[in-house]
């Protein structure tokens, strides 16, 4: 019995088999028998295109209130950051 190696397909190809697959004009095994692809495969990827879809047209203006504990915390170690560089530049003067 011999064994086969795995196929790693691109994004690409996985999107490309999925749009055809969603175009409808061709049934999934011919599909399948197209691009090299098991027929289960191009249905998995057929209906992860149909899931997701809605996440692409998300509107990313929605997202501050996700993002404000993130600034917050960059500008409090930017404040930190600053004291250290200034206590730097005050024991490096009184060195010289």
């Amino acid at each position: 019995m011999a064994t086969r190696k795995r196929v790693v397909h691109s994004a690409a190809f996985k999107a490309k088999v999925a749009m055809a697959a969603l175009r409808g004009d061709r049934t999934v095994s011919q599909l399948g028998g197209q691009f090299g692809v098991h027929p289960v495969q191009v249905a998995k990827w057929k209906r992860r295109l149909v899931e997701q879809a809605p996440e692409l047209f998300q509107d990313g203006r929605c997202r501050p209130s996700e993002q404000g504990p993130d600034e917050k915390e960059l500008y409090e170690e930017i404040g930190r950051l600053k004291v250290e560089v200034d206590w730097l530049k005050k024991k490096a003067a009184q060195l010289d």
